[in-house]
């Protein structure tokens, strides 16, 4: 079965909302084996609304819409679609007491619009909403299914979970599909491909293998779709096995793993704790690491030392290294990551200096230039790197470095 997802909104076309309902819907989709070939978001007009079905009924066989279905005279999608299936709107009485229901209970007025929402296409199947006034509509016709829900999050999800998966699930004959995802930092997208070239030449017809490229790091994702799923577990187990050996020398995790969690897992798993010194990454270090809960078991905290003064007051960076290397340079990280290490007394500890631009301020190093340092219990590793521009890609590459090269010390150390 392929499938079709169309969002309607004014407000999403113009960026005033953002569409979450497409990506959730397609995961949901994705896991039952439905095959998605397009997602598309319309103008709440009914020139808009049938162009769109038009075209969604023509490329595939379920077609799932969102949004304007609400009790105001710009939410039309209900009357477009009731045109466009040569259906018929009457009052569902079942709806209608659910609305007034809900209503009461909150001690609403009542009004005609309201009672509109009970206004439902005559042969679709109504899909009951006991979270909102806006029920769902099954159509079918030639083959096709056509499901229209609310645009608003949580009732488009009550309704998917509730209605429309338990139906989809009882039609049946989809075949099953499998991911799995890895995570690789340190390695580009084009060099990836390079080096998975002769891993893809031999990957069976049934897997395709997907590049998610973000700032700092690449997500890889084998996808397998097959009739029998222990056939499929056990091909794709055996492909990712393979991929992992590619990347045997580099930073490579299983799953949808991030840096942070692994190394939350680690430090606590053996007692020990960490600290971080920041200057150019302005504390997004340590704002990764306790948007995560139970991080306080590991981290001990952190200095934001973007000022030359406060690197030497507050991290005993000295004077003369300053003015000889300037504040962006090896010898400054070292001092840095150091500095912390002493100060909180952490078994480990990340110190950032670079230049994340635009302007070039009082180093020497040209825009893009970082150096990451870390301090383990024997030794301080330092690195520079040209992260390019603009500043943004900077701060995040430097932010993904430091927990990789962390993260390698860990392992390391184990």
């Amino acid at each position: 079965m392929k499938a079709s997802i169309i969002t309607i909104g004014d407000e999403i076309l113009i960026g005033q909302v953002l569409d979450t309902n497409t990506q959730w819907i397609a995961n949901k989709l994705h896991a039952l084996g439905v095959e998605l070939v397009e997602t598309v978001s319309i103008s709440d007009t009914k020139e808009a609304i049938v162009n769109g079905m038009d075209h969604a009924v023509s490329i595939a066989d379920l077609i799932i819409v969102t949004g304007g279905l609400g009790p105001t005279k710009d939410d039309i999608t209900k009357y477009t679609l009731t045109s466009y299936f040569e259906d018929e709107l009457v009052l569902n009485e079942v709806v209608l007491a659910q609305v007034k229901a809900m209503f009461d209970k909150r001690g609403i007025p009542f009004g005609h619009l309201n009672k509109a929402q009970a206004m439902l296409p005559k042969k679709a199947t109504i899909l009951p909403n006991p979270i909102g006034t806006a029920a769902g509509m099954w159509f079918e016709k030639n083959g096709k299914i056509v499901i229209s829900l609310p645009g608003v999050p949580f009732e488009m999800k009550g309704l998917v979970e509730n209605e429309v998966l338990p139906r989809l699930i009882k039609i049946g004959g989809f075949p099953s599909q499998v991911y799995q995802t890895y995570v690789l930092y340190g390695v580009g997208e084009s060099t990836a491909a390079e080096m998975l070239e002769d891993f893809e030449n031999q990957i069976p017809e049934f897997i395709k293998l997907a590049y998610l490229p973000a700032p700092g790091r690449l997500r890889l994702r084998l996808t397998g779709v097959h009739a029998d799923k222990s056939f499929l577990e056990t091909i794709l187990l055996e492909q990712g096995t393979k991929v992992a050996e590619v990347f045997k020398d580099y930073s490579f995790m299983i799953g949808d793993v991030d840096y942070v969690n692994f190394v939350k897992e680690k430090l606590i798993e053996r007692n020990q704790t960490l600290a971080v010194a920041e200057s150019c990454t302005g504390g997004k270090i340590a704002n990764e690491i306790t948007a995560h809960s139970g991080v306080s078991a590991f981290f001990l905290g952190g200095v934001i030392a973007y000022n030359s003064a406060l690197k030497q007051n507050l991290l005993g960076v000295p004077l003369e290294v300053i003015k000889k290397h300037s504040v962006v340079s090896s010898q400054v990280a070292k001092e840095m990551v150091l500095g912390v290490k002493r100060i909180t007394g952490a078994n480990y500890a990340i110190a950032t200096t670079g230049n994340a631009g635009p302007t070039l301020d009082d180093t020497n190093e040209e825009v893009g230039i970082v150096f990451i340092a870390i301090a383990t219990k024997n030794k301080v590793i330092v690195e520079k790197f040209n992260f390019g521009q603009p500043r943004e890609k900077v701060i995040e590459q430097a932010k993904n470095k430091a927990f990789e090269m962390l993260s390698k010390e860990i392992l390391k150390n184990h």
